[in-house]
């Protein structure tokens, strides 16, 4: 039996600020008895509390793992550092909100990455909760820890760190891993791991021996053990009406980032923009049926009291049944007060009478576009294809239809990018702005132009490509506020936001590190760094001077700043997202010459080889049916298909 450790934290929570995120007892949590099952998991994401609770990720593992007759699961969130140093002081472990019992007790500990910048919360982590910090020196009285989400298709920088990865969707192989773990009860660690690295989709570094060579590059990727296969494969969820999660969404006792009930309603993207990581590693398209979703709204709205839904995915408005699932939310909800929302709008997938529909409640959020560059040129670079007429004739339709508010989304330092391609934002914007202003026969519509400092990241075409030096990025956003400023007349009605490019230069070291910034990882922790997400938190410096004692052979340029070439190993070539490399490759090039590719939901397939290498294909859901495959072109071995009328004629 593992006892709560509340009688001892409660008399700290009056000294730290947001006492309230560390109680537990939301609504739709609780716990079971500990003897009651064989195997125990501590689900944690490694920051605050108010941006981990939303995480439909972790929400839904969650669920899945209690509704299990052999497992519980309990949350753990990144604590403060007001709350650690108690911790520390009187010798309070770290601790879920669900039974506040000891993170160090359990069997598992998984942790979901959305972002590089929680490794050093994971060291935190593991430190409070008694886990010796590198998996070498954990034996069998040590909880599993496991690493999850996006960030985890590369987690070579924290392999020293971690036991195992998951790869890819997680809601079946939680169930596999749970199993291995209750059948090597009292196996050693080594047995059990070996066991674990059989489980598709599952890689466990300690597994694996990496060499270099003298250019600083990969040399080598070796399994160590018979057990461990030479090529980790992604695990794909192919029906998602299947998988009705989260059936009972928790709802907060603090104030979150998302105050809304969401449900997925579809997994994947195939638009194919060339910076986007989340679209590539979660390909091919599954789509949830209309009726699929409107038994998720009623039930998660029955059981949660909120009273807005957000309809998640990648891009909410490509799915192919949208204006049914729209109208048929619209005509329940109509007159009950419940919102409805498309967090992700693409411009060309937007409509009025879709966006009519969503506000029928007589709620009316504010608009996001995400033109994400500036000229079109640059669009056709990143394979964001549209046009600045199209921007300002659909923003003008938004504002003549009601909204007085939108936000236009950018990045910087995009590979090709020139001074010129960033101040085309500031023509783009003015031209919002009048467009505005005559369609809606008014002076006081707004439009907030957010930007963020382009990442290259890995299972991307822009994973070989050059990141922008900081000082570069910061140069072209001052010159982008004087020439929106430039016009006081139109400038007043454009609020501008950026973060500077030094956090992104550290996110660049994370994602596209290898085992060596491990060390930097921890060098940055021990020397306090933490929360690297928050900017009160964040020091560029420190990291910097982490890099310069750790990094002997390579510098932190070595992998930012620098351009890969063809032949180089990366460090996550052994991880299979299911993209072809010499796919990945072709794209890159057809980026440096601005050639653009289409969505292969409507046109014939281009073999990025996902389908056939995951055993899956895209999943559609037209309006009054169920999913409808949709068959791949070709297999892993055939030629790539670069030409459509080519890929017409083999029956795409």
């Amino acid at each position: 039996m593992v006892e709560s450790v509340f009688e001892s934290l409660e008399p700290l929570l009056p000294r730290v600020k947001k006492p309230v995120q560390y109680v537990g007892g939301e609504r739709n949590a609780g716990t079971k008895p500990w003897d009651s099952v064989p195997v125990h998991w501590a689900l944690c994401y490694p920051d605050a509390y108010e941006v981990g609770l939303p995480n439909q990720g972790l929400m839904i593992l969650y669920e899945v793992l209690n509704e299990r007759a052999d497992a519980l699961a309990e949350r753990t969130y990144a604590v403060w550092p007001d709350l650690a140093a108690l911790m520390r002081e009187h010798g309070v472990p770290q601790f879920t909100v669900d039974g506040h019992r000891p993170v160090g007790a359990f069997d598992v500990l998984g942790v979901s990455f959305a972002t590089e910048l929680g490794y050093t919360n994971l060291l935190s982590i593991l430190d409070l909760a008694g886990i010796p910090l590198h998996a070498a020196d954990r034996d069998t009285s040590h909880p599993l820890v496991l690493a999850g989400g996006h960030a985890a298709f590369n987690p070579e920088p924290i392999a020293d760190f971690v036991d195992i990865v998951a790869l890819g969707d997680g809601e079946e192989v939680v169930g596999e891993i749970t199993e291995v773990v209750e059948a090597t009860r009292g196996c050693s660690r080594r047995e059990v791991l070996e066991r674990l690295a059989a489980v598709p989709g599952v890689y466990v570094p300690g597994l694996y021996d990496v060499s270099y060579g003298d250019d600083g590059a990969i040399a080598a990727v070796t399994p160590t053990s018979e057990a461990a296969p030479a090529r980790v494969h992604k695990r794909t969820t192919s029906d998602l009406d299947d998988w009705p999660y989260p059936k009972q969404p928790l709802v907060p006792m603090a104030e979150t980032v998302h105050e809304r009930m969401s449900v997925e309603i579809f997994r994947g993207c195939t638009r194919g923009c060339r910076f986007c990581q989340a679209g590539m590693i979660t390909r091919p398209v599954r789509e949830r049926s209309p009726q699929g979703v409107g038994e998720m709204v009623e039930q998660g709205l029955k059981t949660s009291g909120y009273h807005e839904v957000g309809l998640l995915s990648l891009s909410s408005a490509d799915h192919s049944g949208i204006g049914e699932i729209a109208k048929g939310l619209a005509d329940r909800y109509e007159g009950t007060g419940t919102g409805l929302s498309l967090p992700s709008t693409r411009v060309d997938a937007f409509n009025v009478t879709l966006a009519e529909e969503l506000t029928r409640s007589g709620r009316r959020s504010g608009l996001t576009f995400a033109p994400e560059g500036g000229s079109e040129r640059l669009r056709k670079v990143i394979n964001k294809m549209v046009s600045e007429d199209e921007l300002i004739a659909t923003v003008g339709t938004a504002y003549e239809h009601g909204w007085r508010q939108v936000k236009l989304y950018f990045m910087c330092g995009l590979p090709t990018e020139t001074d010129e391609d960033v101040l085309q934002i500031a023509t783009m914007a003015h031209g919002v702005i009048r467009a505005g202003r005559k369609a809606a026969g008014r002076g006081d519509v707004r439009a907030t132009v957010s930007i963020g400092a382009f990442v290259p990241k890995p299972h991307t075409p822009f994973q070989w490509a050059a990141q922008a030096d900081p000082d570069v990025v910061d140069a072209r956003l001052r010159k982008l506020r004087e020439a929106i400023n430039s016009d006081r007349g139109l400038g007043r009605n454009i609020g501008l936001r950026y973060h500077d490019g030094q956090p992104s230069l550290i996110e660049g070291l994370l994602s596209r590190g290898d085992r060596r910034v491990g060390r930097v990882i921890e060098r940055a922790w021990r020397d306090g760094q933490e929360f690297d997400g928050w900017s009160e938190h964040f020091s560029f410096e420190r990291w910097v001077a982490a890099a310069d004692a750790e990094l002997t052979d390579v510098d932190l340029a070595w992998f930012t700043t620098r351009e890969r070439d063809q032949d180089e190993t990366l460090p996550w070539d052994h991880l299979d997202s299911g993209l072809d490399r010499g796919w990945l490759w072709d794209d890159w090039q057809d980026a440096l010459h601005a050639e653009e590719q289409d969505d292969c939901r409507w046109t014939p397939c281009f073999d990025c080889g996902v389908c056939p290498t995951m055993g899956t294909e895209i999943q559609m859901a037209p309006p009054g049916s169920v999913p409808l495959s949709i068959t791949p072109v070709g297999d892993r071995t055939s030629t790539p298909v670069r030409n459509p009328a080519f890929a017409a004629d083999r029956g795409a």
